[in-house]
């Protein structure tokens, strides 16, 4: 069988192979002349997967390393026999990581404690989840906005977007992209929506730059009612409001999921979905592993105070590549090409905790001695 991958997807080269023909090419490669005698097709959410690539070629299953699938046309795939499959909660953990770095951040910043503010998130899936896991266990107040979710399970644990905005004192987004449905996301976040939040609110957006509306949240933080915002997706990436880039408090490029353990786990999801669908075995799967830290240990006596905030800040610093996109904000597909993979935190062993932050540690995913 032929396989053909995007040649960004990491730990795939060389596990494949026994089994497959395997041709790796860049996202701008995907054409229908390199797909047409393909089997099967592993890609990122830069590769276009549309009935002009598609159309006339033998490939019988696409499979995604992300989350999102927008990227896929469905409804070409769906009516032309094309089985696809995305990677579900392959990089939840990874945002999370993500979003509580981010807003440690901002809170050391601003001398602050996380501990008894209200975190609102907006779409509480396998991100959201893993998210509210965290935030909670920084003692965080929670309140979780999901229709679909409340649709389906009654909407006792759930409160209305209204609620959520005048209530929250930090807002993150966790939603799938969608324009259509009895839920689009498309401008969710919009002049109606930053009128209603509490003054002085932090917004984080961390799945889709169209969820939020660009102007209104410019006008928002104008107004001072958002005082810190987090990006990590924009409106029309690559080329992104340098205006809105000036205002932001951490900005990043489209990274947040992008661990190496999310990444691994990605890769891993792809290829178990071709085997289930052809039948065959990759005998190299469980070599799709990302490699150590650099600094696999934490000494927590090397820090003078805020301890584990700062153990959590060793495994990911959103301020490292803040600063690369603020210097070249041109870069902003490069830097996401060229990421350096951080690991989570169950990557590392923590020395010198108390038996009161070895608990905390534990929960959040370290390894403890």
């Amino acid at each position: 069988m032929k396989i053909v991958a995007d040649d960004t997807i990491p730990f795939l080269k060389g596990i494949a192979e026994p089994v497959a023909d395997v041709v790796y090419i860049p996202a701008k490669g995907f054409t229908p002349e390199i797909v047409k005698d393909a089997d099967a097709l592993i890609v990122r959410s830069i590769d276009k997967c549309t009935s002009d690539l598609l159309k006339g070629s033998r490939v019988r299953l696409i499979t995604t390393a992300t989350i999102g699938f927008d990227h896929i046309d469905i409804h070409y795939c769906e009516s032309h026999g094309i089985t696809w499959k995305n990677a579900p909660g392959c990089n939840a953990p990874s945002v999370a990581q993500y979003v509580m770095a981010s807003l440690l951040r901002i809170a050391l910043r601003r001398g602050e404690s996380l501990q008894g503010k209200t975190l609102g998130i907006i779409g509480v899936g396998h991100v959201g989840k893993e998210v509210e896991k965290l935030a909670s266990l920084f003692g965080m107040t929670i309140l979780r906005n999901d229709p679909p979710r409340a649709d389906a399970e009654g909407p006792e644990a759930f409160v209305s977007l209204e609620e959520l905005a005048a209530r929250a004192d930090i807002i993150t987004c966790h939603v799938p992209f969608t324009r259509e449905g009895s839920y689009p996301t498309w401008h969710l976040a919009d002049q109606s929506f930053f009128n209603q939040v509490r003054r002085g609110c932090w917004f984080i957006n961390s799945c889709r730059g169209a969820v939020h509306d660009t102007r209104a949240l410019l006008e928002a933080h104008e107004k001072g009612i958002v005082a810190e915002i987090i990006l990590d997706c924009w409106e029309n990436e690559p080329q992104i409001s340098r205006e809105l880039l000036d205002r932001v408090s951490i900005a990043t490029p489209h990274i947040a999921g992008f661990s190496a353990d999310g990444k691994a786990t990605a890769t891993r999801m792809c290829l178990e979905e071709i085997q289930r669908f052809f039948g065959i075995h990759f005998d190299r799967l469980g070599e799709v592993v990302p490699p150590a830290p650099a600094h696999p240990v934490i000494n927590l006596d090397s820090f003078a105070d805020h301890r584990i905030e700062n153990a959590f800040l060793q495994t990911f610093d959103p301020l490292v590549v803040d600063r690369r996109l603020r210097e070249d904000p041109s870069s902003f597909e490069w830097l996401r090409n060229h990421y350096d993979h951080p690991r989570e935190p169950l990557a590392y062993r923590v020395i010198q905790a108390t038996p009161a932050e070895k608990d905390l540690l534990r929960k959040i995913g370290f390894v403890v001695e």
